[in-house]
């Protein structure tokens, strides 16, 4: 290796770890006290001993930090497992599946999880982010429910988009946040989750909305 390569992998190891420096400072901020009202670039340059043009060197602005976290807790709570849902036989132990790496991402850190969600509110470019990333979910949601349509009938095609939107809203952290409490891991709610998907598979008909005039 020429001394010019070497100094360029020390400068690119060096750079690689400020920016994981920084995520974890964010990280750190979100689950702090302060919550969501003491999280700026600022107080995360502070955290991570860095100057703060180098968080926008490293991020370009708090979305692009905040997709970095995610990318982070997606690590922790292995959603790469993801994967291993389409090559499930059965389409439906496939869906089981699916609730169950949610479940494992969402509890990996969840109150890190209910503030990024609670920036979005707020933060139009943060909850473009968010967006984009439960898009993926329903994406992989439309694919499975292809599936079952093929394997067993149902859901028919015009009830499809009905039971995807539900399955996505099921599927989400507010849901699983919200059922679990205070009292449980996201995790324990997982079966729970799971049998509430196969019902709506099972009754994905939906019934005409009678309205009442005074």
């Amino acid at each position: 290796m020429s001394p010019r390569s070497y100094q360029l992998g020390q400068r690119q190891a060096a750079i690689a770890q400020t920016r994981e420096r920084i995520v974890a400072a964010a990280r750190e901020l979100l689950n702090a006290e302060s919550g969501v009202a003491g999280f700026t670039l600022d107080t995360v340059a502070r955290q991570a001993g860095v100057a703060r043009m180098t968080v926008y060197y490293q991020f370009g602005s708090k979305a692009g930090l905040l997709e970095a976290l995610f990318d982070h807790l997606a690590s922790r709570g292995h959603i790469e497992r993801l994967r291993h849902v389409f090559e499930q036989p059965d389409p439906l132990d496939g869906l089981d599946m699916l609730v169950s790496v949610f479940a494992d991402f969402w509890d990996a850190d969840r109150l890190v999880m209910r503030r990024i969600r609670a920036l979005a509110a707020i933060d139009p470019e943060v909850d473009k982010g968010v967006r984009s990333r439960d898009g993926r979910r329903r994406h992989a949601l439309e694919v499975l429910v292809e599936r079952i349509a093929k394997t067993s009938g149902k859901p028919l095609s015009r009830h499809r988009s009905d039971v995807i939107d539900l399955l996505h809203a099921i599927t989400s952290f507010e849901t699983f946040d919200t059922t679990a409490g205070g009292e449980r891991s996201i995790r324990a709610v997982a079966p729970l989750i799971q049998r509430l998907a196969r019902s709506i598979l099972e009754t994905s008909a939906p019934k005409r909305v009678r309205t009442w005039r005074r």
